[in-house]
């Protein structure tokens, strides 16, 4: 892979000995929640602040839909679980609930890793071939011994369920990481730091993927540059931050970014998550429309819920702070979530225009039967009425008669038509 600082296979054992002076990893897995945690209120806060304070300050920074739906429903727990270089540092949980899941939701894990490569951890995490790491989110650090008593692992069994959960990886270099470092004297950021950052953020190392060089303007494109400092790229499967100068430590300004990764920009992610959840939800009953009796009902029931995710959930633009809604336009693109939700509108509104024509055509078949009714009867009751004849012998006739009239023009062709229209109507409510 020319122009990268090495081989594909050198680039890859380079990565997978990259060890960051920070490196953080949360993982976003899907849950059900059966009751509100016993955890406090609020998204996960600095150490020492509070959580119900933390959410009053992120709303500030996002719209009030969008912060309703992150921070009403929240909470969070602080943890010291270690397995090996994986520490568990805090827990969340954010309700999502749907109408198909009311008890969905997101749980969130924060570890550190520490004195060991990170990029090992994500590949193992993924089931990567040719990995000699076992799994890291095994044990102790297993979600669902993490989470039990609290909630119940399983996420969303749709077709459009994901074969692992979200990760988000943070990474800073110390002077040693030159593969993602800016040049001192240029200030140029090598394309190595792209490829470190693609790989944190597909967990996968270069030879996993081997990336085309025709692809590599493409894959530079799709990366965020939070500032001259560090960069974010999403992906389908993960999301990473990686640093671009030298972290010095506490007091840094890695204190600063470090806590947007976990805060605001992940609440961006979660949004995300949460949309993509619900889209794949909708888009899977819209399927399954005419698969049962009863069209109007269901296509009314689908306009509502519609509705109830267009002014919870479904938002493009979270605040005027631009990176976050880089970061939520990033993970829209990458499950194409604007063009699927437009058309999911534009199916549920086909759908409505069918149920709006079969329902008028019914109302004028039943007008119809009206007047193939009741004309022949209004008509020999007012002939027996200008006759002056009270005989009921001629009235029983006369409405013979007029039952017979109306048979006959039941065959005809306009009786037909009244008659499956009728039949359709009632087929579908």
């Amino acid at each position: 892979m020319s122009g990268t600082g090495g081989t594909t296979d050198e680039l890859t054992a380079r990565f997978l000995a990259a060890t960051g002076t920070r490196q953080h990893w949360a993982v976003l897995v899907p849950v059900r929640l059966p009751a509100d945690p016993p955890w406090d209120a609020g998204p996960l806060p600095p150490a020492g602040a509070d959580g119900v304070a933390e959410a009053a300050l992120r709303r500030r920074l996002f719209t009030p839909a969008a912060g309703r739906a992150l921070y009403d429903r929240r909470w969070h727990t602080r943890s010291t679980v270690a397995e090996g270089p994986l520490r568990l540092d805090a827990m969340e949980l954010l309700r999502t609930p749907s109408a198909r899941s009311p008890r969905q939701a997101l749980a969130v894990l924060h570890f550190t890793v520490a004195g060991a490569p990170m990029l090992p951890l994500l590949r193992a995490f993924s089931g990567r071939r040719r990995n000699s790491v076992p799994d890291p989110l095994q044990g102790a650090l297993d979600p669902a011994v993490l989470l039990a008593g609290v909630a119940d692992l399983g996420g969303p069994a749709g077709p459009f369920a994901l074969a692992r959960p979200y990760t988000v990886a943070f990474c800073t270099p110390g002077a040693g990481l030159r593969e993602a470092l800016r040049d001192g004297t240029t200030g140029e950021l090598p394309l190595s730091a792209d490829l470190l950052l693609r790989s944190l953020a597909s967990r996968s190392a270069p030879a996993d993927i081997p990336l085309a060089p025709e692809s590599l303007p493409e894959m530079r494109a799709d990366i965020r540059r939070v500032s001259s400092d560090w960069s974010v790229l999403v992906q389908r499967q993960g999301a990473a931050f990686l640093g671009h100068r030298a972290d010095t430590g506490p007091g840094d300004f890695y204190d600063y970014a470090a806590r947007n990764a976990r805060g605001v920009y992940l609440d961006a992610l979660l949004l995300g998550s949460a949309q993509r959840d619900h889209i794949d939800e909708l888009t899977d009953d819209l399927s399954a429309v005419f698969s049962g009796p009863g069209l109007a009902r269901r296509v009314g029931a689908l306009e509502q819920r519609i509705a109830l995710f267009r002014s919870t959930y479904w938002r493009q633009h979270l605040s005027a702070y631009g990176p976050a809604n880089d970061i939520l336009l990033a993970f829209q693109a990458q499950y194409r979530l604007p063009d699927r939700f437009g058309q999911i509108l534009a199916e549920a509104a086909d759908y409505a225009r069918l149920v709006q024509t079969q329902e008028s055509q019914q109302i004028a078949g039943a007008l119809g039967v009206l007047t193939v009714l009741g004309l022949p009867v209004s008509t020999a009751l007012a002939v027996l009425q200008v006759l002056g004849d009270a005989d009921p012998v001629d009235l029983v006739i006369a409405l013979a008669a007029a039952l017979a009239a109306t048979a006959g023009a039941l065959t005809t062709r306009y009786g037909r038509l009244v008659l499956s229209s009728l039949r359709g109507g009632r087929g579908q409510r």
